[in-house]
């Protein structure tokens, strides 16, 4: 098992969390962690770990971080 920062931002911390630690088997994708928290790729903004952009399909290790944020709009 890995330990994994989660961090969430805007509108996904509502009914979730800021910041988390949890546990993931080794090798999980960035896909299985949104999907875990029930945020879609069309709600996907950015993704990043540990603070450098990251594709859904990209396998986490033990201590990285994951930054999740939302589409911003605006006008």
């Amino acid at each position: 098992m890995m330990n994994i920062t989660v961090k969430l931002f805007a509108n996904f911390r509502v009914g979730r969390f800021k910041e988390a630690q949890r546990n993931y088997p080794n090798n999980t994708p960035c896909r299985l962690v949104l999907q875990e928290l029930y945020i879609t790729e069309e709600e996907l903004g950015v993704l990043m770990v540990n603070s450098r952009h990251a594709d859904l399909d990209q396998e986490l290790k033990d201590g990285d971080t994951v930054s999740i944020f939302p589409l911003v709009g605006g006008g």
